[in-house]
């Protein structure tokens, strides 16, 4: 793990370096230009210039060694300087993770070393043009080349779609079909057979380089099959899902800031009917306030899910990893729309980074697994949580969150246990009437999951940081205060998403009847839910006034 001072230094320096050489103009101008400024990335992965790259790679292999949550908050800063730029750096380390996880000792050291002390850039070869994210539909072969009874390597033919880096790279892992199962090869750039299409004219992230790879008969000896072993693919791919889908969550929750932060202080100077922007309701409530609470329940469930991961939790925390990025890179996108929306006609030029900000966060809820695949990878595990329990895994987590709300009565604990409650009612009534069987339901259940989750883990955040126990790496632009207003205005809308959309959709698969109604409306907590509301507006005020530094000032006023 990297110290928090080191950290701290790390991340002085990437803003030093933006600061300077990718200033708001330049990024504008490489977006236009559709190109990926290679120099830049080069030197940001340079050992004897910035270095980024050394965080992701352990000591043992000339790197820094840092953690799951140092790397949340670097991928967070590039984010919040440049999505595409940061995809490049980020595509070296995915590229690298089969390596990390299945690679044999003797491949380990030869190919992170390389990272570290070169700074080669990697690319990950997984997605293909007919099987996108299902990594189990892959038509890519590689075929075994035999001598004397022995394999000395393997011929690759097929190709690859989307690949982040195709067309820079200096290393490639390459997940092919072999006779034993799928399998991740290393190739170098410029193997005879192997060649990169021009870069792909995307919607966003227009910094980094996108292209399609193909493989006709590539030869690579048989020391570039990652483990050493065949067919363990697959399970070297779902090892860092968690992991890496926590740093496209990371991506998610930068990129929201960075189009807030624009937001905010265009708002303090914009006047409109002789005051601005920024005292009026109608603009800090809808387009600044609700996405701020959505990116901090973000984080905080990337946090504790960082936490877990470095702590050595067992298993791949897949689903949590999906939880993080499903609703940091949705909360990214809408704080996204809602800047365009909050600076008018200027906001939908390119002439403003907010236009350009919103196309690339675009693709965060896209690539290293959609949306929709987020949405069916936590309802089916967290599915499978409710039936071992017998119904009762979410009123359980609801009870630890009514003890919470005891010790601490005003981060939103009780709000949030309102909303596990209802979940749990709904999962309840969904198992009784087989409504898995229709798979709009079990992705709009992974929806509420994820909404009652990052719900209770925004309000243990904000009890944490009341209590001074907060990770010292831990993201500081809220105090307690703050941030416990943050916990009830989210924890009361996941309450009520919960609670009515469960509702809706149960009744809309006809799973309740009109005499069954009134009972199931008393099981959710409605009732409560809706009492819960109360003092939303207020809480909102406060926020806005916490945005715009105006508590301080009425601090002193009164002082």
């Amino acid at each position: 793990m990297i110290a928090p001072k080191t950290l701290k230094l790390s991340l002085k320096s990437l803003r030093d370096f933006a600061k300077k050489r990718l200033p708001d103009e330049t990024l504008i101008e490489l977006d236009e230009r559709d190109e990926c400024p290679l120099e830049i990335v080069r030197h940001m992965c340079s050992p004897d210039k910035l270095g980024i790259q050394l965080l992701f790679i352990p000591e043992e292999f000339g790197g820094m060694g840092g953690g799951a949550f140092d790397v949340y908050c670097i991928c967070e800063e590039m984010a919040h300087i440049d999505l595409g730029v940061a995809t490049a750096v980020l595509a070296t380390f995915l590229g690298s993770d089969p390596i990390t996880v299945g690679a044999t000792p003797e491949q380990k050291k030869l190919w992170l070393s390389r990272i570290a002390d070169e700074g080669v850039l990697f690319a990950y070869g997984a997605t293909e043009p007919e099987a996108g994210s299902d990594l189990g539909a892959l038509r890519t072969t590689a075929d075994r080349v035999m001598q004397d009874g022995k394999v000395v390597g393997y011929k690759i033919n097929g190709n690859k779609q989307w690949i982040s880096n195709g067309g820079i790279a200096d290393l490639y892992t390459v997940l092919a079909n072999t006779p034993s199962g799928p399998s991740w090869f290393v190739v170098e750039k410029g193997a005879k057979g192997f060649n990169h299409d021009e870069p792909e004219d995307k919607h966003g992230i227009r910094l980094s380089n996108t292209a399609a790879l193909a493989f006709s008969d590539v030869y690579v000896d048989a020391d570039r099959l990652i483990g050493g072993v065949e067919g363990q693919g697959l399970n070297q791919a779902q090892a860092v899902f968690g992991y890496t889908r926590l740093m496209v969550a990371a991506f998610g929750l930068g990129a929201g800031w960075a189009a807030l932060d624009r937001a905010i202080p265009y708002s303090t100077k914009r006047i409109q009917a002789g005051a601005p922007l920024s005292e009026k309701q109608g603009y800090t409530h809808k387009l600044i306030v609700p996405h701020v609470a959505h990116l901090e329940a973000a984080r905080a469930y990337i946090e504790e899910t960082a936490e877990r991961i470095d702590g050595g939790a067992e298993g791949s925390l897949n689903t949590e990893g999906a939880i993080a990025k499903y609703m940091a890179t949705e909360a990214g996108n809408a704080a996204a729309e809602a800047s365009i929306q909050a600076l008018g006609g200027y906001g939908y030029t390119h002439e403003y980074m907010v236009e350009k900000i919103s196309r690339d966060v675009r693709i965060t809820t896209i690539y290293e697994g959609t949306s929709e695949i987020m949405e069916m990878t936590i309802s089916r595990d967290r599915w499978q949580f409710h039936l071992k329990t017998r119904g009762q895994h979410y009123h359980e987590e609801a009870r630890k969150f009514e003890a919470l709300h005891a010790q601490h009565p005003d981060v939103g604990a009780n709000m949030a246990a309102l909303s596990l409650h209802a979940l749990a009612e709904v999962m309840e009534k969904a198992r009784l009437a087989h409504l898995t069987r229709h798979q709009h339901i079990l992705l709009r259940l992974g929806e509420l999951i994820a909404y009652a989750e990052c719900a209770g883990s925004l309000s243990r955040r904000a009890g944490l940081m009341a209590e001074g126990k907060l990770n010292p790496k831990a993201s500081t632009r809220f105090d307690a205060t703050a941030l416990a207003a943050l916990g009830r205005i989210f924890a009361r809308e996941a309450a009520l998403k919960v609670a009515e959309e469960g509702l809706r959709w149960v009744a809309g698969a006809s799973a309740v009847s009109d005499a069954e109604m009134a009972a199931f409306e008393t099981s959710l907590g409605l009732p409560a839910i809706h009492r819960a509301q109360a003092g939303l507006i207020s809480d909102m005020d406060y926020v806005a006034d916490v945005l715009y530094n105006r508590v301080a000032k009425q601090l002193k006023s009164v002082a």
